[in-house]
């Protein structure tokens, strides 16, 4: 592969890590609008822990949101974490954002509070700073520790104040579960050649 044919294909592949996280946000803000209109019908999607048959809204649950002010605080660090992570590959991210949502979704299910109902995207968010926080140390990528490096200086104390239980009406579980997932991501998916998927 010559030098313009790779520059080529790093442009091709940030427009659509750009144009992906600009769709995901939006469905974020879409389903919310639907949410209001329906009297609030898609809050139900939320996980309740330990009830059998809500085992079926862990992925949902990443979708849905508790009012425009809780789309809106996730929006950016979705966008940008994501962002940052989709230029990995988007196959690569899509198999990354998946195995953090189950592991994160299921972890809520396991050990919330009872007759809470957990849901938003801050699991994924705080699984993609944790993914991203490490994953260039993992693969011994300088540009990847650097990434890293930028991304905890920016977000970590915002990640560090949802960690403490001493919020109202947070989710510190599914927090911290979503973070430890991430960091094990970085390892499941570690990559072992040069070659990346688009």
């Amino acid at each position: 592969m010559t030098s313009r044919e790779l520059e080529w294909s790093r442009g091709d592949r940030a427009k659509a890590a750009a144009k992906l996280m600009v769709g995901w946000v939006a469905l974020l803000w879409l389903l919310e609008v639907v949410d209001v209109a329906s009297g609030h019908a898609l809050d139900g999607l939320g996980i309740t822990p330990r009830t059998p048959s809500e085992l079926v809204d862990v992925v949902p649950a990443a979708f849905i949101h508790f009012g425009f002010a809780h789309v809106a605080a996730n929006s950016v660090p979705l966008l940008v974490m994501g962002f940052l992570a989709a230029l990995g590959g988007l196959r690569r991210f899509a198999a990354v954002c998946a195995l953090i949502i189950v592991a994160d979704g299921l972890g809520v299910w396991l050990i919330a509070p009872a007759h809470t109902n957990t849901a938003g995207a801050s699991g994924l968010i705080f699984g993609l700073f944790g993914y991203l926080l490490v994953s260039g140390f993992v693969e011994r990528r300088p540009l990847g520790v650097l990434v890293g490096l930028l991304v905890g200086a920016v977000w970590g104390t915002s990640i560090l104040v949802g960690l403490a239980p001493t919020q109202s009406g947070v989710s510190w579980q599914g927090h911290l579960l979503g973070l430890v997932a991430g960091v094990a991501t970085a390892f499941v998916f570690k990559r072992r050649t040069q070659a990346s998927d688009a």
